[in-house]
């Protein structure tokens, strides 16, 4: 992901951030996290054409550099996408363990289990 800053010097609380080569998945999650964010006053993200694969992600803040509040976010979103894949992976382990796994099918759906009961 390649971030381009685009905001002025005099003026850094308020800036717009540019990621390359994402899309609306990573826009509304950065947002979601910078508005949790007491520091900040205004926070919202846009993709100017759908076939531009391109995030704009505008930060107005209280009083702390907009950089350095989209940095933290950044790395607060880092920290929940981990929790998350953990918590998913303990579940799906405990799942098989108490479950068990079954074939299934790509073609129809169908449970390897019931094509041999037929």
């Amino acid at each position: 992901m390649a971030t381009v800053e685009l905001g002025s010097e005099a003026d850094a609380h308020s800036s717009t951030f540019c990621l390359a080569d994402e899309d609306h998945t990573l826009g509304n999650s950065v947002r979601f996290v910078l508005n949790r964010d007491p520091r900040v006053a205004f926070c919202g993200y846009s993709v100017p054409h759908p076939s531009d694969n391109r995030v704009n992600v505008r930060v107005q803040t209280t009083g702390a550099p907009a950089k350095d509040v989209f940095k933290d976010a950044l790395q607060d979103l880092i920290v929940i996408s981990e929790h998350v894949r953990t918590t998913f992976e303990r579940a799906l382990d405990h799942y098989k363990a108490t479950e068990g796994v079954r074939e299934i099918s790509m073609k129809s759906g169908v449970t390897h289990e019931s094509l041999t009961k037929s």
